[in-house]
């Protein structure tokens, strides 16, 4: 069975578009500028099967991601894609699942896939108001951070991210990625390169971002855009750690001017890292995104 995969490029971004905006999700990776972004570390490219959108990813093991479409065309989309592994020969693999996704899939074929979620992979979830404020006891630490901050640089301002500002936050992200011996660490580079991406093509992926000043230089910004009607997904965050409270600040400041329309703000996941972890609890998730992969079972 021939299926016409093709690489992910920016003229794609309207059609894709079209198609992401007809399933309701808050998983991180279902924005075009992130899996545009993306698509050259994971190898992903993309098909248009029974007027779904389907993602493959090419690794030592090929999967798709869930195909996003009308629920009648999903199945009909599943089923060509079984057809299709089993001609190259492996099982299906759905990666990216989410618990709503799997429930969708057992409807269709009830017994047929195994699904294991992966807590690395679950992304952080919560209310916007409460990023915003940082009310009540358990956020006394966070103001506290940013109290500091504010005392320290009383000159401080907040900017969105725009043509005549976003090359200082390119300067910035090189001079933290060598900061941070990114070059060593091949997942860091991979991740650093997504960023600088993200500020080379801020306009043209439609981003949202904001930047923090401490005495006329950039010491932080963020870059995030919306993931559905309800949620805003934040997929960079950078600032100088010798800048005392300056990640707390620019969390707080990127939400209240970029994400306040929003009911919640999406941090992505942890990847099991564990300070990152430890950070994004910190937080106070008011849920998480499970994600996993669904596997076709034999037999």
């Amino acid at each position: 069975m021939n299926i016409n995969f093709r690489k992910i490029t920016l003229e794609d971004q309207d059609m894709i578009k079209s198609y992401l905006g007809l399933q309701k999700t808050r998983s991180c990776e279902m924005t075009f500028a992130n899996i545009y972004l993306w698509s050259r570390f994971y190898r992903l490219d993309y098909a248009i099967v029974e007027d779904t959108l389907v993602f493959r990813g090419n690794g030592e093991k090929t999967f798709f991601d869930f195909p996003v479409g009308k629920p009648e065309n999903v199945k009909r989309a599943v089923e060509v894609l079984m057809t299709y592994c089993d001609e190259i020969g492996q099982d299906l693999t759905l990666a990216a699942v989410t618990k709503e996704k799997y429930a969708a899939l057992e409807e269709m074929y009830p017994g047929k896939f195994e699904v294991e979620y992966d807590r690395d992979y679950a992304d952080y979830v919560y209310e916007t108001e409460k990023l915003a404020n940082l009310s009540g006891k358990k956020y006394h630490g966070k103001k506290n951070h940013i109290n500091k901050f504010k005392k320290l640089y009383p000159d401080w301002s907040y900017e969105p991210i725009t043509d005549d500002n976003v090359e200082e936050c390119f300067q910035m992200a090189l001079s933290w990625r060598r900061l941070n011996g990114c070059e060593e660490d091949e997942e860091k580079n991979a991740e650093m390169c997504v960023t600088l991406n993200s500020l080379r093509l801020f306009k043209e992926l439609h981003l949202r971002g904001g930047l923090l000043r401490a005495a006329g230089e950039v010491v932080a910004f963020s870059i995030g855009e919306p993931v559905c009607e309800d949620t805003m997904v934040v997929h960079i965050e950078k600032a100088f750690s010798a800048v005392d409270g300056a990640y707390p600040m620019i969390n707080q400041q990127f939400i209240l001017h970029e994400a306040k329309e929003y009911t919640y703000v999406n941090r992505e996941e942890d990847l099991g890292e564990e300070g990152l972890r430890r950070a994004k609890l910190s937080y106070h998730p008011v849920f998480m995104v499970d994600k996993g992969r669904a596997v076709l079972r034999k037999g």
